[in-house]
């Protein structure tokens, strides 16, 4: 793997964006977490619902580099195909695994959706689509996604009642996934990575396409764009919130734009940092990116690992921990769930460094 060609603010940006993953999922008690550390009730938007979406915009930039002169053929669906279905498997692992033989939940308790199965299927279809049209017609399935799911989520009726956008059983998204996955949904009623909603998602992942092909382009002015295309986005996302909430669990096309918006925003801000001005910072992030994939599966393993393990009767290790080590008297409780959160990610992002200085890249 040659590191030295790829773009630093890509490898800055995809660690950042996991290492907010790993905080965002571990703090020391979920009763007491700062509000930004937090997902929006339902509409609305906080710093922790950029994260996913972050990464999905980013899986679709990386498409760029890895394809971008890539054919059609069989190997490369081949090699695509492979990666998705081990992205799937891992997913379905950690929504399964238990610490009782034979180590598995019973089937019906399996949750089937999860943050790796819709990076898998996401990463799928867009490397697929991309191998196959320009530009102009990535666009057309952008605005075909956006526009046909906001269609389809407003003008539907559901068991011969309105859709709505609220949390209920008329929500043609929630009532899908119900339909289609009964119990093996994260909540009784929806799944924030459901089936309906994964076609906006890969909207995300396609707008994370025009960002690489910026990238990669010969114009010199590649911050300005970036700055550009991230205010439009953000402008048109947050008047489209007006008719169309902005909202992750339903992953609204309000909410593709100004998140996407968001994501261009800040990759340019690292993007001038770091290419521009040359400047060294970050660095920790980008060991972090470089196997981001396999530094969220071990976080998200070890983490269930930590509240099944029992220790001093029905604690687990993770209570034990925070009880014993960040629990004072001397601090808030919201800060010292969040030191816990903030020691595990300096745990992974120390990992990255030594899996970096070890030339250890592992491919998912």
């Amino acid at each position: 793997m040659d590191v030295n060609k790829r773009i630093v603010a890509v490898d800055i940006f995809r660690g950042m964006t996991i290492s907010l993953m790993v905080l965002v999922n571990t703090p020391g008690t979920w009763s007491s977490v700062y509000s930004p550390f937090l997902h929006a009730q339902w509409h609305g938007y906080t710093p922790t619902d950029l994260v996913f979406p972050f990464f999905l915009f980013i899986v679709g930039t990386s498409i760029v580099f890895a394809y971008k002169n890539k054919k059609p053929s069989l190997k490369t669906y081949k090699k695509i195909g492979v990666r998705a279905l081990k992205l799937i498997i891992l997913g379905l692992f950690l929504g399964a695994f238990t610490l009782s033989f034979p180590f598995f939940k019973d089937f019906e308790n399996i949750r089937f959706p999860g943050v790796l199965q819709r990076i898998g299927v996401v990463f799928f279809i867009t490397s697929a689509l991309f191998l196959n049209l320009n530009w102009k017609k990535l666009i057309f399935v952008v605005l075909v996604l956006l526009f046909g799911y906001w269609a389809l989520m407003t003008l539907i009726p559901v068991d011969g009642q309105p859709s709505t956008l609220t949390r209920a059983p008329n929500n043609l998204a929630n009532w899908l996934d119900v339909q289609l996955f009964g119990s093996h949904n994260y909540k009784p009623d929806y799944d924030p990575e459901g089936f309906l909603s994964t076609l906006p998602a890969i909207a995300s992942a396609l707008l994370g396409i025009f960002t690489g092909e910026i990238l990669v382009g010969k114009q010199n002015k590649k911050t300005p764009l970036l700055f550009g295309l991230g205010g439009c986005l953000l402008i048109i996302g947050h008047l489209w919130d007006i008719v169309f909430p902005i909202n992750k669990a339903l992953w609204t096309s309000s909410f593709v734009l100004v998140t996407a918006g968001w994501a261009n925003v800040v990759l340019a801000i690292i993007h001038y940092l770091s290419d521009d001005r040359k400047l060294i910072f970050g660095s920790i992030f980008k060991y972090v990116g470089f196997n981001a994939i396999t530094i969220y599966f071990l976080s998200s393993f070890i983490s269930k690992l930590f509240y099944l393990i029992k220790v001093e009767g029905e604690i687990s290790v993770h209570e034990w921990l925070f009880r014993t080590v960040y629990v004072q008297d001397f601090l808030p409780l919201q800060f010292s769930s969040l030191l816990y959160g903030l020691s595990v990610v300096g745990f992974y992002c120390f990992l990255g460094y030594f899996l970096y200085k070890k030339g250890i890249f592992i491919k998912v």
